[in-house]
């Protein structure tokens, strides 16, 4: 990642999982973050919204607000609820040149490959590219 600072939230989500050893702490914390996201707005249930590539229902929706994006989402299966929370909480507040410029080494610095079947680690991989997707979207505003 670019400057810390910038990514500040991701960077201490990515630190929290990659301080545990514990493939099942990591997991629980997931979960955790999935239970904590809040239930978005009607609007985000769409076609345009929906994470194509994933096993289960996954739907983001990015708000640009003063030049910063804002994020809301919703997964009908509690692990991917987890990791959409994660990424919201990590790029909430930044910029779509921010947001797109974002390398996606950070997943596997997460240590989270032990704990998730390989179409959950794809469909994390997938999330992020649909919010760099929709950030691109912002870039001529």
């Amino acid at each position: 990642m670019k400057k810390i600072e910038t990514y500040i939230n991701l960077f201490k989500l990515v630190e929290k999982l990659k301080n545990s050893d514990d493939p099942k702490r990591k997991y629980e914390y997931i979960l955790w973050l999935g239970k904590k996201l809040k239930v978005p707005n009607n609007t985000v249930l769409i076609p345009e919204n929906k994470v194509q590539g994933c096993v289960s229902e996954v739907f983001v929706k990015a708000s640009f607000l003063e030049g910063k994006l804002y994020w809301e989402g919703y997964s009908d299966a509690l692990i991917t609820k987890g990791l959409l929370a994660f990424l919201i909480c990590g790029m909430n507040d930044l910029t779509p040149k921010e947001v797109i410029n974002i390398d996606s080494k950070f997943i596997e610095d997460t240590g989270l490959k032990a704990s998730l079947t390989p179409s959950r680690s794809n469909g994390f991989l997938n999330i992020l590219l649909k919010m760099q997707s929709q950030a691109h979207d912002f870039l001529s505003e």
